[in-house]
C-alpha cells in the first residue's frame, strides 16, 4: 500500500529507507548526505561495496544498521568512475530495473515497511510525474506500507498511519 506523506524521512518509523544514488556516489547532497551524516558506517560499507563490485545502474545495495534500520541504495543514475566526473542523470530504464530489485529484496528479506523520497527527481533530474507511475507499478500492490515522502519538512515527523 502506498501512502503519500509530508515530513522528514529521517524520522520515519518505517523499517527501511530507500533512496536513489549513482554507483560510487559521494553522498554529498540531499538525503544521501543526511544518511551519511547519521550513519557513517553505512557510507563506509557503501564505498567498500562500490570499490569492490563496481555496481551498475539499475541494481541496488542494502545495509542493515545496528538499530535495526535498513537503508537501500537504489542505483538510479549511471556511475561517475573518473576522478571528478559527475554521475549521469537517472532514467526510466534504470528506475524500472532497480524498483524490480527493490521489490525482490523487500520480499526476500521480509521488510515490514518502507519509506521512499521522490526518487530520481533531485540530482537524478527526472520528473515526478514520470517516476510516480513506476513506483505504483512495481510497489503499489505490496502488502506492506510504503510511505512516499512527497513534501520535505525538516525535523517534522510524518503521520505514517497505515
Amino acid at each position: 500500500m502506498l501512502h503519500e506523506v509530508s515530513g522528514d524521512i529521517l524520522l520515519t518509523n518505517a523499517q527501511a529507507i530507500a533512496h536513489g544514488v549513482a554507483p560510487n556516489d559521494g553522498h554529498n547532497q540531499g538525503l544521501a548526505h543526511a544518511l551519511r551524516e547519521n550513519w557513517p558506517a553505512m557510507y563506509k560499507d557503501f564505498r567498500h561495496f562500490c570499490q569492490t563490485t563496481h555496481p551498475k545502474a539499475g541494481s541496488m545495495w542494502a545495509w542493515a544498521g545496528a538499530e535495526g534500520k535498513r537503508v537501500a541504495a537504489l542505483f538510479t543514475q549511471d556511475a561517475a568512475y573518473d576522478h571528478g566526473a559527475k554521475p549521469g542523470r537517472a532514467s526510466a530504464e534504470n528506475l524500472n530495473h532497480v524498483l524490480k530489485a527493490l521489490r525482490k529484496w523487500i520480499e526476500a528479506e521480509g521488510v515490514t515497511s518502507l519509506a521512499l523520497p521522490r526518487l530520481a527527481t533531485g540530482v537524478g533530474g527526472m520528473n515526478w510525474d514520470e517516476v510516480r507511475p513506476l513506483i505504483d507499478k512495481h510497489l503499489g500492490d505490496l502488502s506492506i506500507p510504503v510511505y512516499l515522502y512527497v513534501t520535505y519538512h525538516q525535523g517534522e515527523q510524518a503521520s505514517e498511519a497505515a
